[in-house]
C-alpha cells in the first residue's frame, strides 16, 4: 500500500514539474504572420508576433509599457496557462515580453531535439531581434532552466531574474525521490486533458502532440543541468522562489541561494509546484518588492 502511494505521489509530482501549468480556460488561438490584437487585456492590448530564429518560426506576445519583463514558461504550456493570473498585475508596471519556446503552444515544432541549450539560444536570438537588452526575466519550471542559462550565457540581457521551481539540472539531486523515475514511463495519454486541449488550440499541427512530449520526457532524463561554477558565474540579481510542497527539494533551492552571487530566497508554505497559478497574489508582489529594489553593488574580489 505505502508504494502505491509513493508511486501516485511520483507520478504527480511529475506531471507537476514537467508541465509547469494548471488547467485554465484559453482564448482562441491566434494565427502566424503579423501582428495581432486581443482587446480583452487587463493592462492593455496584448500584441503578438512571431520572429524567425534559428530556423525557429517562435511565437512572442507583450503587453504593458516601461522597463521590460520577459516570461519564460514551464514544459509543455503555453502562455495563456503559466501566466494567465500572473501577467496582468506585473503588466501594469513593466512591459512584458511572453514567448513560447520550441514546439510550445503556438511555436511550431521543428526537426531538432529539444534542449536547454538550443532553446537558450533562440531565445537570445529573438530578444536581440526585438532588441531588448537589460530586462528582469522571469522563468518557470523548465522556463526557469533557461532563464538561467540567459543570464549565464549572455549577461547584457539580463538585470534581475526570477526562478520559480526550478532545479539547477533535473537530476536527483535536485528532485524528489521516484520523480525521475516516473518520467521515464509517462505517456502522451498520461497528461491531463487540459492540457492536450490546450495544445490542440493553439499548435500549428496538433498531432504533434505525441511528439512534444517524446522531446520533454527525453530532455528532462538527459539534460546534465548546470554545474555548481556555471551558477556561481551567474552575477545578475536572483529571486529563488518555490512552494514547501514543490517537485523540487527545498535543500536544492537553498543550495542554489548560496551559490549565487547576489541572491533572495523566498519559500511559499502550503504550495505546490503550481506556484504561479495558484499562488500569484503571494507571488507578484514579491517578485514587484525585489525587482523595484535598488541594484545591489558589485561584490568585491574576496567578498563571501
Amino acid at each position: 500500500m505505502k508504494a502505491t502511494i509513493k508511486s501516485a505521489f511520483a507520478v504527480l509530482a511529475a506531471v507537476a514539474l514537467v508541465f509547469g501549468c494548471v488547467a485554465r480556460g484559453e482564448s482562441g488561438a491566434r494565427q502566424p504572420g503579423g501582428i495581432n490584437e486581443s482587446p480583452a487585456a487587463t493592462a492593455g492590448t496584448i500584441k503578438s508576433g512571431y520572429v524567425l530564429v534559428n530556423g525557429l518560426n517562435m511565437y512572442y506576445e507583450t503587453q504593458g509599457t516601461g522597463r521590460p519583463l520577459v516570461l519564460i514558461h514551464g514544459g509543455m504550456c503555453t502562455i495563456d496557462i503559466c501566466f494567465g493570473k500572473f501577467r496582468p498585475p506585473l503588466a501594469e508596471k513593466w512591459k512584458t515580453l511572453a514567448v513560447e519556446l520550441q514546439g510550445h503552444g503556438h511555436t511550431a515544432d521543428i526537426d531538432r531535439p529539444l534542449t536547454f541549450e538550443q532553446m537558450t539560444e533562440d531565445t537570445c536570438a529573438l530578444l536581440h531581434q526585438l532588441k531588448i537588452e537589460n530586462a528582469d526575466v522571469v522563468g518557470y519550471s523548465l522556463g526557469g532552466g533557461v532563464a538561467l542559462r540567459i543570464a549565464r550565457r549572455e549577461p547584457q540581457l539580463v538585470r534581475k531574474l526570477v526562478v520559480i521551481g526550478t532545479p539547477t539540472a533535473y537530476n536527483k539531486d535536485g528532485l524528489v525521490p521516484g520523480l525521475l523515475e516516473a518520467l521515464k514511463t509517462m505517456k502522451p495519454e498520461d497528461i491531463p486533458a487540459e492540457f492536450r486541449e490546450a495544445y490542440a488550440r493553439t499548435a500549428p499541427d496538433p498531432k504533434k502532440w505525441p511528439t512534444l512530449v517524446a522531446k520533454v520526457m527525453k530532455m528532462l532524463l538527459e539534460s546534465k543541468g548546470l554545474r555548481l561554477e556555471e551558477l556561481q558565474s551567474i552575477k545578475a540579481p536572483v529571486l529563488v522562489m518555490l512552494g514547501d510542497a514543490d517537485g523540487v527539494r527545498p535543500e536544492h533551492a537553498v543550495q542554489m541561494f548560496h551559490l549565487l552571487s547576489h541572491a533572495q530566497l523566498a519559500v511559499l508554505p502550503g504550495t505546490d509546484h503550481f506556484l504561479p497559478m495558484k499562488r500569484s497574489d503571494w507571488a507578484v508582489p514579491m517578485i514587484e518588492a525585489f525587482l523595484n529594489a535598488p541594484m545591489p553593488e558589485p561584490k568585491k574580489e574576496g567578498d563571501k
